[in-house]
């Protein structure tokens, strides 16, 4: 469904489904009824059917611009789960809405991270710190991957281009006569230019 959105939105709600088989109605139900409770009036809706896991959402997408253009005041959605991906991106989306002054507020989880509410701001800073934790998690297995496979002898990054004799005889005829320029080099080579050009180098 197609987002609405308010030339200036004070609370934003935010719908997610995972597929076409579910509806976005009990979110919207519940959320509407929250807003209309808290008197939260001008609210603009944004929704996606799409799995959590996916790094690009139309909708998300879409309420993120809203919300680096100053028009959303608050997001509302029903559960953290139906914003963020993972918890590292979810502490990014945190983190980009507090850095513009916007609310979180999920309405099942007893979250709000208000300016004006302290519970919620620590909820919000505990949230970010466990994701920075997680991602440097991620950074020391990465680093001792990459250490355990130069241990084993493997040969990181991209291979080496090989040198045919072909290729060797068109460079040569390059240098003498360079016709076509290097991206006629290339062509000829059948290699990009920057491994054309690399090869110049070397050669």
């Amino acid at each position: 469904m197609a987002a609405f959105v308010l030339s200036v939105v004070k609370t934003a709600i935010y719908l997610r489904v995972s597929t076409t088989s579910q509806s976005h109605d009990p979110q919207r139900a519940e959320l509407l009824d929250y807003c209309a409770r808290r008197g939260w009036e001008d609210v603009g809706e944004y929704c996606d059917t799409i799995s959590g896991a996916k790094f690009t959402r139309d909708g998300l997408d879409r309420l993120m611009a809203a919300v680096r253009a100053g028009r959303v005041g608050r997001v509302v959605c029903v559960k953290l789960d139906r914003l963020g991906r993972s918890l590292p991106h979810l502490a990014q989306i945190i983190a980009e809405l507090d850095a513009h002054h916007t609310a979180l507020v999920c309405s099942s989880q007893a979250i709000d991270t208000s300016h004006d509410n302290p519970a919620g701001r620590l909820q919000m800073h505990v949230l970010m710190a466990v994701a920075e934790f997680e991602r440097s998690l991620i950074r020391e297995r990465t680093k001792a991957g990459v250490a355990a496979a130069k241990a084993r002898g493997k040969r990181l990054g991209r291979p080496k281009t090989v040198l045919r004799p072909e290729h060797e005889a068109e460079i040569a005829r390059y240098r003498s006569s360079p016709e076509g320029g290097m991206r006629g080099l290339a062509a000829r080579l059948g290699l990009s230019l920057g491994k054309t050009f690399t090869l110049l180098k070397e050669k």
